[in-house]
């Protein structure tokens, strides 16, 4: 129970710190501090039932051949530049009778146009082929050249490239009529077949709306169990809490508590040894007086002798041989002790134990206390399920979605003969355009066999006018391909402008105006449509509705209750509201109290204890001059050091009898000094350590058990109102994580209910779904499947006229028989006889 003096003020230091720390904490209720941020296990996870209804969004999908979609929109545009024709509309759909072929003719005239150009061509080939054959049999075209000029073979080569890059051209087309009219019929089945599957998905999409919020409401088991498996944890949390948030200060009032018990203890042990030895040195030194005189006397008699040799010097120390300190004049602390007679009347150790134990059981305390509270919720958690079922039961779609059904069905029905005549009729557009793309191809590798051969031919014969069967035979090719485009052009015509007068209606009338929401401006316009067509009361639109603006609110996510023509007015949002279902939980839950009970750390005779502890008078002893005297030692000269020069004089002595007196005056003092005199060093030295420890306690003895003693009241009591604060908090935490997933849930419901269960939007998709299959999957390569179908057909005719052209090239040339004497016509030429078989 020693301390070093160096420690003194770091005790008195630490001792004032550790005080602060308490009175801040004491001032800084631990109500105070702020939840725990939400885990990631506070996210609620939500089953999906309805996906399997869903209208999965179209988008136009890039394609290497968009530039090509590109040019042939922009020329659909040059062709027609009218804008929608809604008064022809309008009479088309309300009178029939009254739309006139002139107003026809006048929004088509682009198409009248193009029409007018496809007759004559129709008409024009195949009489122009007709021609071609009549003069053919009468040896007047496509025979062979009359004379041989040396231009010839310049304009042979000329033909050759000119037929070449026409054909290439004229291949490069029927390519890509090829793959585009695949792509039309790869796109037109799984399109077609999209329209009656729509409908029915929307169909379904809305039967299943009840069934759907049937869905949605029971999902509210979600965060209901969450909600009881938090409150099976709460009330232990609860008390944890306060145990947690309130232990620093409760055990360090224990601890500062048990070191004032501790003092106690010490202070009284050190005070009865402080008596006790003050007491036996003064009753030792008044023993030790008469002996220490008698020793005195014998020595200086002994050293004064003149037959003592060298004795002088040694005979001052001995004349001044004398006690030393007195404890007789020491304070006395009888006083003390007699106030603490008796102490401590209290044990301490189990108070202490007892108020620990008390503190410690606020978990399993709280836990009792919020038992009936927490039943209480998880029977409110029932009531609000009842309560969330009403979503379900006040929803009124349907009621109200009769008629879209209806509607949906009768379209459905009603589509699938059209749909079924349309893909007829693909079908048969397809074969005509395979066989007619064959029919081009067998005309460019005629093309291309007579360019051989012809050419093959040329570089094989030695003389112009010489037979040569493999030209003849390339001749022969060039002719046959002439035949087949006289043959099949009227049919290339009659399916271009079939299909272009098709795909550019579709694209100009139908697409370009769908794309940028004309159409629907055409059909909200009040009169545009004759009342058996009235979309917004088919649809039980609302009355202050359009379809432009339904097509808006379902494509942002709109419900169906919120475009469709209720009889009372429904809003979500006030069924999504938390307080509609959560005020009473929240009410039971912010009425709850709990008394938890009171932790007494120090009894009242305890605090008696302490407080007679500190009015003892302890601090007013003067231990200075206790200290004072134990700096004097017992004797003020040092009996060793004086036996040590006695027995060296005995070695100095020729006198037997004087060294044999020096001798036994030596033995005599050390006896003396360690019997004696050592006995009251070890008193003193036991008498100094209480003396320290006494000292350096008494100064604050006054103002630590002051501090103690209020510091253990003060917690005694701010522990039962801060525990209530914590409690608040604790609730108050609880309740907004609570809410929070109902806020949770409520926000999916409003989510779920506007973006899938009872969307409108699957009806916006929809819409946009037709234009992308209709338009970009359809339409795009319908109108390239004719575009390059038409320049196979247009560059028809140059290859024609410079086939005819060519052959000439390939044949013999056919020289006339002239007078020898004529050297212009053909100067110096020899007639073979070869040239006369003509």
């Amino acid at each position: 129970l020693t301390e070093p003096p160096g420690l003194s003020l770091l005790a008195v230091e630490a001792m004032r710190v550790a005080s602060l720390l308490l009175a801040w904490a004491l001032l800084h209720p631990a109500g105070t501090q702020q939840c725990h941020p939400t885990s990631p296990g506070g996210v609620l996870r939500f089953t999906d039932r309805h996906a399997e209804i869903r209208v999965p969004a179209l988008h136009r999908v890039p394609s290497s051949l968009d530039p090509l979609y590109g040019l042939v929109r922009r020329c659909l545009d040059l062709i027609q530049q009218n804008p929608l024709p809604t008064e022809l509309l309008r009479a088309a759909l309300n009178d029939p009778g009254s739309v006139r072929t002139s107003q026809v003719l006048q929004y088509e005239l682009g198409y009248v146009v193009c029409a007018a150009v496809a007759l004559l061509f129709t008409v024009a080939v195949p009489v122009a082929g007709m021609c071609f054959c009549y003069c053919r049999s009468r040896r007047r075209c496509g025979g062979r050249l009359r004379a041989h000029r040396r231009s010839l073979g310049c304009r042979r080569r000329c033909l050759l490239c000119c037929l070449s890059l026409t054909s290439l051209v004229i291949l490069a087309s029927v390519i890509c009529a090829l793959v585009t009219s695949q792509r039309v019929k790869e796109q037109m089945e799984p399109g077609l077949g999209a329209v009656p599957a729509t409908l029915h998905t929307l169909r379904q999409h809305i039967a299943k709306v009840p069934q759907g919020v049937q869905m949605v409401v029971e999902q509210f088991e979600v965060p209901r169990q969450q909600i009881v498996s938090d409150l099976g944890g709460l009330s232990r949390s609860v008390g944890l809490s306060i145990h947690t948030q309130l232990k620093a200060v409760t055990y360090a009032a224990l601890a500062d508590l048990r070191d004032r018990a501790g003092d106690l203890q010490t202070s009284l042990h050190h005070l009865q040894i402080l008596d006790r030895t003050a007491r036996a040195l003064a009753s030792a030194r008044a023993e030790l007086e008469p002996a220490l005189r008698e020793r005195r006397r014998h020595a200086v008699a002994l050293l004064d002798d003149p037959r003592c040799t060298s004795c002088a010097s040694v005979l001052g120390r001995a004349q001044s041989l004398e006690l030393g300190a007195d404890y007789s004049k020491v304070p006395s602390v009888e006083k003390v002790l007699k106030t603490l007679a008796g102490l401590p009347r209290s044990d301490f150790a189990e108070m202490i134990r007892q108020g620990n134990g008390t503190f410690n059981s606020i978990p399993e305390l709280a836990v009792e206390r919020m038992a009936q509270v927490i039943q209480d919720l998880r029977d409110e958690m029932a009531r609000m399920t009842e309560k969330v079922q009403t979503i379900a039961d006040g929803f009124p779609l349907p009621d109200y979605t009769r008629q879209v059904s209806e509607a949906l069905a009768k379209a459905e029905d009603r589509s699938r003969p059209y749909l079924q005549e349309v893909e007829r009729f693909e079908r048969y557009r397809w074969i005509a355009g395979t066989v007619l793309c064959s029919i081009i191809l067998l005309i460019l590798a005629c093309n291309a066999i007579g360019m051989a051969l012809g050419a093959y031919g040329l570089s094989k014969r030695e003389d112009p006018s010489d037979y040569e069967c493999r030209g003849e035979a390339g001749a022969k090719f060039l002719l046959l391909g002439v035949g087949l485009a006289f043959l099949f052009s009227w049919l290339l015509t009659l399916l271009v402008f079939a299909t272009f007068l098709v795909g550019g209606n579709t694209q100009t009338l139908v697409c370009r105006n769908w794309a940028n929401q004309e159409i629907y401006k055409f059909l909200d316009t009040p009169g545009n449509l004759p009342p058996s067509m009235n979309l917004t009361r088919q649809l039980n639109l609302r009355r202050n509705s359009n379809l432009s603006a339904t097509y808006r609110e379902c494509k942002s996510g709109a419900g169906l209750w919120e475009v469709l023509h209720l009889d009372r007015s429904y809003n979500l949002d006030e069924h999504l509201k938390t307080p509609k279902y959560a005020t009473d939980f929240q009410k039971r839950l912010g009425d709850f109290t709990a008394n938890l009970g009171d932790v007494w750390l120090l009894r009242s005779e305890g605090r008696q204890d302490l407080e007679t502890f500190a009015r003892s008078g302890l601090d007013e002893v003067d231990y200075g001059r206790f200290q004072d005297e134990m700096r004097n030692p017992v004797v003020r000269t040092s009996l060793p050091s004086l036996a040590r020069s006695l027995e060296g004089l005995q070695k100095m002595q020729r006198n037997s009898t004087v060294a044999g007196r020096l001798a036994a005056e030596a033995q005599a003092l050390w006896q003396m000094q360690n019997s004696t005199i050592q006995e009251q060093e070890a008193l003193v030295a036991q008498l100094e350590e209480s003396v320290r420890f006494l000292s350096h306690l008494a100064p604050h003895l006054q103002e630590r058990v002051k501090t103690t003693l209020a510091t253990t009241a003060s917690v005694e009591a701010r522990l039962p109102v801060q525990a209530q604060q914590i409690l608040r908090q604790e609730l108050g935490c609880f309740m907004r994580k609570e809410l929070r997933y109902l806020a949770q849930y409520l926000n999916w419901v409003g989510q779920t209910l506007r973006e899938d269960v009872a969307s409108c939007q699957p009806l916006a998709t929809a819409l946009d779904n037709g234009r992308v299959i209709l338009c970009d999957r359809i339409a795009d390569p319908w109108n390239a499947f004719w575009f390059s179908l038409g320049c196979c057909t247009f560059f028809l005719i140059p290859s024609i006229i410079l086939a005819v052209r060519l052959t000439k090239h390939f044949r013999p040339i056919r020289n006339r028989l002239i007078s020898t004497g004529s050297e212009e016509t053909c100067p110096f030429h020899i007639p073979r006889v070869t040239a006369l078989k003509l």
